[in-house]
């Protein structure tokens, strides 16, 4: 997941799939369609978009550069499985067994990971932009920091918070952190709780001795303790109203 903090300065993780002379065996895919029973198979390339492979048995298989965009996977057993840049966009994952797999570079943008094992996965240069429920132990705090500011961005807050409540679960004293998911409570006009987080991330600049962060929480809490002008009321105020362009300002706490 080190592409996504590298592409958080546009926002975006842009994904190439890479093609293979490998194509898919007829007879595995016609097994596998069939039985939900396809160990060790050759499905590489394999069009499987909004399949019905809950259950199934993939466990070994070759699945590099499949697409299996929106494919219900569910308690689906993939261990070992190599799914390199395997499309999996808005897949459901839920309670799938990863073990092992190799996701590198698979594209996971909105799927479904709640209860999903991914113990020895390797996963470097996978795309989780907006996936639902991102497991603690295969991303750092900043992964998901940077998940969150990307969220943002792009109007997601609801998510965004989500993202930034992870990258707290596992370093509480991330200052940007508290910060950026003020403001995304901000955003959702929610100032009590963008005030407490804004004082949280100022008391933790200010004993990392983080110059920029404490001004930028301190103009931050003046905003929030500012009422909204009537024009603003007219709508929400946007993720970057209160100073310009937050996006970049929240970049600055990534340890690149």
């Amino acid at each position: 997941m080190k592409n996504i903090i590298l592409a958080t300065s546009v926002f975006l993780t842009t994904l190439s799939l890479t093609n293979t002379a490998q194509a898919v065996n007829p007879e595995h895919l016609k097994q596998l369609l069939a039985t939900k029973q396809c160990q060790n198979c050759d499905l590489s390339n394999a069009g499987l978009v909004m399949a019905d492979l809950s259950g199934a048995n993939l466990s070994g298989a070759n699945l590099t550069g499949a697409n299996l965009s929106r494919a219900n996977l569910s308690s689906a057993d993939l261990r070992g499985a190599n799914l390199s840049g395997a499309g999996l966009f808005g897949a459901n994952l839920n309670a799938a067994k990863l073990g092992g797999a190799n996701l590198a570079n698979a594209d996971l943008r909105s799927s479904y990971l709640g209860n999903t094992e991914f113990t020895g996965a390797y996963v470097t240069g996978a795309n989780f932009q907006g996936a639902v429920g991102i497991p603690l132990q295969i991303a750092t705090a900043d992964e998901f920091y940077a998940l969150g500011v990307a969220e943002g961005q792009k109007g997601n807050q609801r998510q965004a918070i989500t993202y930034f409540n992870q990258a707290i679960a596992i370093k509480p004293e991330y200052a940007g952190a508290y910060l950026a998911r003020g403001v995304a409570k901000y955003q959702m006009l929610d100032r009590e709780g963008a005030f407490q987080d804004a004082q949280t991330a100022e008391k933790l600049f200010t004993s990392q001795q983080n110059t920029t962060g404490i001004e930028t929480s301190q103009a931050f809490i003046k905003e929030v303790q500012t009422p909204y002008t009537e024009k603003v009321t007219a709508g929400k105020p946007t993720f970057t109203d209160f100073i310009g362009s937050l996006g970049s300002v929240l970049l600055q706490f990534l340890p690149f």
